[in-house]
């Protein structure tokens, strides 16, 4: 379902709705920002901390070397993030195979990220809640923009990395 590029400037109206979808965005990201503050505080970790979990934990086993890219904290500071996951019971370093000690993978532990994810309970049914009110086509409309938008943000995260002007 790939959405059609405008050939003009959007009008007046379409404008003020690209506005409304930026500033909504916005407010999403403070309102998740928010929630990951107070579980972080909770399970007692730094927020970058939390974010570095969320990924090791959805895309993971994963290396150091492929978490400081997806997440881009830097690799000395990633090992500090690392170590405090470690100690507090989220996750493990897994020595690769071959007796290679530099071949790290990082897994995470799933009972404490279950307790973790507890805390966003409140949250997910919340969404449940919304979504419920969508048709299937809605939904995947919504899914599709999220995804998009997701996209981008890698791209424009890249693209800053790199010191590229993005004008």
């Amino acid at each position: 379902m790939e959405a059609t590029q405008p050939t003009q400037r959007p009008a007046s109206g379409r404008r003020q709705r690209h506005g409304e979808i930026k500033d909504a965005l916005r407010d999403l990201r403070l309102q998740l920002t928010a929630l990951n503050h107070q579980v972080s505080r909770r399970v007692e970790i730094r927020d970058a901390d939390l974010d570095c979990l969320d990924v090791i934990d959805r895309q993971g086993p994963l290396s150091p070397t492929s978490l400081a890219r997806q997440t881009g904290i830097h690799p000395a500071t990633l090992t500090g993030v690392l170590d405090r996951l470690e100690r507090g019971g989220f996750v493990f370093r897994d020595r690769a195979a071959g007796g290679d000690r530099r071949g790290v993978v990082i897994r995470s532990l799933r009972t404490r990220v279950a307790e973790m994810y507890r805390l966003y309970a409140g949250m997910n049914r919340a969404i449940d809640r919304v979504c419920d009110g969508y048709q299937e086509a809605e939904l995947a409309l919504v899914a599709e923009f999220l995804r998009r938008m997701s996209e981008i943000g890698a791209t424009a995260t890249a693209e800053l990395a790199a010191g590229d002007d993005p004008h």
